[in-house]
């Protein structure tokens, strides 16, 4: 019987290195996805590799990005094109005893299909509705319309998750058994992206309050709750959560090399 809740293995989304750490989890990936706003798209272009940084959303088991029709990712994306789409999430530094041992925790997911261009209006309404929708619950229908210039000059392109996998470190420190006894200071950083207080548009009209449904984007958050919450509120909630590595650490790990999340090495594309 096929596993539904897990994506399907093969040697493109294979975890290689230190694969304990990788999953296939459809929830898992999902949760790390959710939590992003920023992605990166990897894609080759006659014979010459690209990686672009770009807005991106979820919904379901399609992966949306959008952009102006001229831009040169876009431009080659839309006939079925091969792509990456990946998200990470740095969650803390990691000093060891060693060099060899400094790393970091981090999470990270990696996406592959087929790119196309949403050309069908409905879709293409929707999904723009959705981006907006995703970060912030409710709010494209209170906004004004979008002119069919404004959409005739956007370009929505859309992707099927055919493979994915996900990869986790979040045990702080690991250092060798015997070097726990040096008198070198070691420690783990947390790194958190937060929101800073909101600052109202000074161009207002007269009795314009924020919405209730802004509630959430409030100084101090962290923004990937800030997202997953919304993404719930706006989807369902996900069957599954991933969690950082200040809610996770167990520094009498065995030690691992540092390593670079994003590294080719490390899922082969």
């Amino acid at each position: 019987m096929t596993d539904t809740t897990a994506y399907p293995v093969n040697d493109i989304n294979r975890v290689r290195r230190l694969h304990e750490r990788g999953t296939y989890d459809r929830a898992a990936v999902h949760a790390i996805l959710d939590a992003s706003a920023l992605a990166h798209i990897a894609y080759v272009v006659d014979g010459r590799p690209f990686c672009t940084p770009t807005l991106f959303w979820r919904d379901g088991e399609r992966l949306y990005w959008h952009g102006s029709s001229a831009s040169r990712m876009l431009r080659n994306q839309g006939d079925g094109e091969p792509v990456c789409l990946t998200a990470s999430h740095l969650d803390s530094l990691v000093l060891a005893r060693s060099a060899f041992n400094h790393s970091v925790d981090y999470r990270s997911a990696m996406a592959f299909g087929h790119a196309r261009i949403v050309d069908d209006p409905e879709e293409k309404e929707r999904a723009l509705a959705t981006m907006v929708d995703r970060f912030y619950p409710q709010r494209w229908a209170s906004l004004r319309p979008a002119t069919r210039q404004e959409i005739k000059a956007t370009r929505v392109i859309g992707m099927t998750i055919e493979q994915a996998s996900a990869k986790v470190r979040a045990k702080g420190i690991g250092d060798d058994e015997e070097d726990y006894a040096l008198p070198i200071w070691a420690e783990r950083i947390p790194v958190l992206t937060v929101l800073g207080a909101p600052e109202p548009c000074s161009r207002l009209a007269p009795g314009v309050s924020r919405p209730e449904r802004l509630a959430g984007y409030r100084e101090g958050r962290a923004l990937g709750e800030v997202l997953a919450e919304a993404h719930a509120a706006s989807f369902g909630p996900a069957a599954g959560t991933i969690s950082s590595a200040r809610e996770t650490e167990t520094p009498s790990a065995p030690a691992a090399p540092a390593e670079d999340p994003g590294a080719e090495g490390e899922r082969r594309p």
